[in-house]
């Protein structure tokens, strides 16, 4: 897991590297010079984003969107994820394959099971540190036990009255719920002086990726500009550790769908390693003959089984 202290640390430089594009640093405070997205030149994965799980909406007290519509912004024009919608989109598209699974659609609509893409990561964002005290001014407090140790001292959050802003970006591994990257953005109001122009090009296709309330207010200026510190770290790191999330997870576990045996080779004249009852879970060890998986049971043995006996676990 990476974990990267805040500062202000706009990203405004692109530079080309092996892996892909990564965003390198460069002031602009006090700059006519607006911030850029980093741009990859491949996908790292594929990602949905979710909103803080808090269960406190502090961003509404600011008459802002929740920051998941601006991360999507960030995400979608940087071409860095392939964006999969685990909001309002898949409401629409279970709406849709209800419809389908109902027989209201028409022939040929191709609309069904097994086509949904599945998500690699799960990009969660939110404020540095929140605790019950997020009226006034200032949202968010030093809860230095929530964080790993050394980042609760540098960390408070919002301050309306100063305007500055410390987010934090979580980026989860679905698969193995490991956390992949925890990067942190800081951003204050000397941060946004290229925006006295108006900051149209940076902020153009804010509104239409819902999260217009972040380029109409200094404050939510100022978050944006926080959020977009954390993202560009998080896809430096990224891009150099090159990450892969279906190769660094093991294969999905199967269940048997009826006994069977475990054979030292995949032939039923090999000698028999155990026997198998059904309903057990057996471990893919991604070799195969034919229609035969090689497997480990739940004590280390290793054989071959049928894969017309075998189910996917759940």
């Amino acid at each position: 897991m990476k974990i990267r202290a805040p500062g202000t640390n706009p990203w405004i430089g692109l530079l080309v590297l092996a892996g892909g594009i990564l965003a390198t640093p460069a002031s602009y405070a006090g700059s006519n010079a607006q911030p850029q997205i980093p741009r990859c030149s491949r996908t790292i994965g594929t990602l949905a984003v979710h909103e803080p799980q808090s269960g406190d909406a502090w961003w509404t007290s600011m008459n802002l969107e929740s920051p998941a519509a601006l991360i999507k912004v960030y995400v979608a024009q940087s071409g860095c994820f392939t964006l999969v919608d685990r909001g309002a989109g898949l409401q629409a598209a279970e709406a849709e394959r209800a419809l389908a699974a109902g027989g209201e659609e028409r022939v040929g609509s191709n609309i069904g099971k097994g086509q949904m893409k599945a998500a690699d990561y799960v990009l969660i964002p939110d404020i540095a540190n929140r605790n019950s005290n997020a009226g006034g001014n200032r949202i968010g407090g030093i809860l230095g036990g929530l964080l790993p140790r050394g980042i609760g001292a540098v960390v408070g959050g919002i301050s309306l009255h100063k305007k500055t802003a410390d987010v934090v970006l979580t980026l989860t591994d679905v698969r193995s719920t490991e956390q992949v990257a925890l990067e942190q953005g800081h951003s204050d109001k000397t941060d946004i002086g290229w925006a006295g122009g108006g900051g149209g090009g940076f902020f153009g296709g804010f509104a239409a990726g819902g999260a217009s309330g972040y380029a109409n207010t200094e404050i939510g200026q100022v978050i944006a500009m926080a959020y977009l510190d954390a993202y560009g770290k998080m896809v430096a790191d990224l891009q150099r550790n090159a990450p892969d999330s279906r190769a660094d997870n093991v294969q999905q576990a199967v269940r048997l769908t009826e006994a069977t045996k475990m054979y030292a080779d995949a032939n039923l004249k090999s000698s028999i390693v155990r026997s198998l009852k059904s309903g057990m879970m057996l471990y893919p060890t991604g070799d195969k003959v034919g229609i035969w998986w090689k497997v480990s049971d739940e004590l280390g043995n290793v054989g071959w089984v049928l894969s017309n006996k075998l189910e996917l676990a759940h």
